[in-house]
Parts: structure tokens; sequence; C-alpha cells
């Protein structure tokens, strides 16, 4: 009885340990794990920023749907992912970036946020929550090390 009871103990354990177990993944793992940003990881990966986005943060990304690359011009993607074009690549990406974690509440009209290349992005709010006219589809996907909203296109830099 009491052998039947440990096994059926541990058995119960083993099967539910998983769902206890699972730290906080970073911001790279959650993207990965969510399955729509196949293209933004790939991305990442090509510009070098997969460890950055794996540091301690926090950061805030506004992350673009497989979706949303797919609705650029055609050829876009596959020409920011040549070695040649990494600069610009590296450019578009932290563009998405906004150092610290900012959670949908912190969200107002008209809030200009610094973004990691260097440029601002401005959110607004009316008709929803949007960052440079990109529709924030999904906000405050907690990660490890900050944040992820989901966004509806790619925001560009401004030139120059």
């Amino acid at each position: 009885m009491i052998r039947r009871t440990f096994l059926a103990l541990t058995t119960a354990m083993a099967i539910s340990a998983p769902a206890f177990a699972q730290d906080a993944k970073d911001i790279v793992d959650t993207a990965v794990g969510a399955g729509n940003f196949t293209t933004l990881v790939a991305a990442v990966e090509a510009a070098g920023l997969v460890e950055t986005l794996k540091g301690e943060g926090p950061f805030t990304v506004f992350a673009p749907t497989d979706a949303a690359f797919a609705a650029l011009p055609a050829g876009t993607v596959e020409d920011l992912l040549k070695p040649e074009n990494k600069d610009k690549l590296t450019a578009i990406l932290t563009y998405h970036v906004v150092p610290g974690k900012v959670m949908s509440t912190d969200l107002s009209e008209g809030l200009k946020a610094a973004t990691v290349q260097g440029g601002e992005v401005t959110i607004t709010l009316d008709g929803g929550a949007k960052v440079n006219g990109a529709v924030i589809s999904t906000a405050d996907i907690e990660a490890s090390n900050g944040v992820i909203h989901v966004i509806d296109s790619v925001i560009l830099p401004p030139e120059g």
C-alpha cells in the first residue's frame, strides 16, 4: 500500500513538475515559444541581437508578427537579412525596443519613448493603443527580462 501510494505520488509529481518548474522565459525564448514571431527571431539572429535581448534588461519590445513582416514589399525581408545590410536591420530592430519595462497601463496619449536605436516612438490611444501607427494587438506579454507588446506592422526609424 505504501509502495503504491509512493509510486502514484512520484508519478503525479513527475507529470506536474514541468508546470511548476518553468522559470519565466526571456524575451527571445518567449518570442520563439509564441510561434508567430519566426521572422522577427530570424532577424534578431541575423543582426546578432540574441544575446542582448537575452540579457538582464529590462526591455520593452514592440514585436511585429510574421504577418507584419509579410506585409512589407516583396523581397524586403530577404534583403534585410543579407549580411551587407546588418546595420540597417539592426537599426530597424532596435527601433522596436525601448529600455525599461513599459506596461500597457504606463501608456498615455502622445507619450514619446526613446528607443535603443536612438529615435523616438509615439504612443497614441485613440481607437486603441498604437505605436507609430502600428496597432498593439496584444499587450503585456511578460518575460523574465521585460515585456513584449505585439504589433501588426513593422515600424521604421526616421531616415537620417
